[in-house]
């Protein structure tokens, strides 16, 4: 009997959510579902997703920000270190990222790189060779920005943060994922797995579940692609986190590193397992010991926790705290005041083009946590003092 779990207590669970749930339970290789407290409406499949299935996968059930996660670390700084006004910091960490999106993506703009520095060109040399084989079927996948995305932030709800612990600890956490390239590949194969479905007549309850069945030459595509580009969002972070230290650096005088702890997870991503595959749609592994990441909204609390191996969630928890408003409502509901009231203390953005990502957007981060209680164990409180958003 298939399985369907829910971690929702307390918590908003829209009932268009739920439709998308029960429409993919009726897919015929779909083995089971675990929901996350962060769970809401997405394309084709929700947000806070898990589903394990075999012999076949559903590219929207990983979407099109494919690998994106986060990652943080501890720092040698105490809050004693930083000056009282992070203005500075931010406006540093700004200049050193590009973040952001002007002239619709096309030369110039601010989100991408117009001069590519030598270490993205590197990593890019290790990347590129695997990339080249993929678009060799899928020319596609090629026409847009790739190195020059690689060490970028994006837009949305991505963001670089400075954050205290309760020790008043220095940490510094962002979050992004394989950008344009990312979104390239999951589109593309998103609209394959639907050409895939008309040509085997294969009917689904929503055209955008349409799947891709294994030891199909779009499949083995696909497994290769959605690869690649989880192997590129890990990099996107780990440049952008080291260029972040750098900043933090310059404007300190002092020398910046991160010791004694730094955690990495994807959360819209594959994990392939030799009998089956978790597809995880804004959702994180939370395996016995396993450390992850589950951020607030700009101005809440964020966590670093341990996973408990949790098997009816298919060890997994909550990528974060998930909307409970769309952007559209959000800039529609959320003042600008609400928005100052509500980052209070938080050197950030406090402008109307940032209202969709407001912390009333966003569910109660606490009510989430309490939510997953049996999920994960807290190591670490996080309190944000800088956001920088694109």
């Amino acid at each position: 009997m298939k399985q369907l779990r829910t971690w929702v207590e307390g918590v908003e669970f829209d009932e268009n959510a739920q439709k998308q749930l029960a429409n993919v339970l009726e897919m015929p290789f779909v083995e089971g579902v675990a929901v996350m407290p962060d769970v809401h409406l997405g394309k084709g499949c929700s947000v806070g997703s898990v589903i394990a299935t075999r012999g076949a996968i559903i590219p929207a059930a990983v979407g099109v920000d494919i690998g994106c996660g986060m990652m943080a670390g501890l720092t040698n700084l105490s809050a004693s270190d930083l000056p009282d006004s992070l203005l500075s910091l931010r406006q540093q960490i700004e200049r050193d990222v590009p973040h952001g999106r002007t002239n619709n993506g096309k030369p110039g703009d601010r989100g991408a790189w117009f001069n590519i520095p030598k270490d993205v060109e590197m990593e890019w040399e290790n990347l590129s060779d695997e990339f080249d084989l993929i678009t060799l079927n899928h020319s596609r996948i090629k026409k847009g920005n790739t190195y020059e995305h690689l060490g970028t932030l994006g837009t949305g709800n991505h963001f670089i943060e400075v954050c205290l612990d309760e020790k008043q600890r220095v940490w510094v956490m962002l979050h992004s994922g394989s950008r344009g390239v990312g979104n390239r590949i999951g589109s593309y194969f998103i609209e394959k797995a639907k050409e895939d479905m008309v040509k085997q007549g294969i009917s689904v309850p929503d055209v955008d579940l349409s799947y891709l069945t294994e030891n199909t030459e779009n499949f083995t595509d696909y497994v290769t692609g959605v690869s690649w580009a989880q192997d590129f969002a890990q990099v996107n972070r780990h440049l952008m986190f080291q260029r972040t230290l750098s900043g933090i650096s310059k404007v300190l005088g002092v020398q910046v590193n991160c010791p004694e702890m730094v955690v990495s997870c994807h959360h819209n991503y594959v994990e392939f397992g030799e009998e089956r595959m978790i597809t995880r749609k804004g959702a994180v592994s939370a395996k016995l010991g396993q450390l992850g990441i589950i951020p607030g909204s700009m101005g809440a609390k964020s966590y670093i926790v341990r996973g408990k191996g949790n098997e009816e969630s298919f060890n997994s928890c909550s990528h974060g705290a998930g909307r409970r408003m769309s952007r559209g409502q959000a800039k529609k509901l959320i003042t600008l005041e609400q928005h100052i009231d509500d980052t209070l203390g938080v050197e950030c953005r406090k402008d109307e083009s940032v209202l969709d990502e407001s912390p009333r957007a966003y569910k109660s981060i606490d009510a989430v946590m309490e939510a997953q209680k049996d999920l994960v164990e807290v190591v670490e409180t996080l309190h944000g003092v800088l956001c920088v958003k694109g």
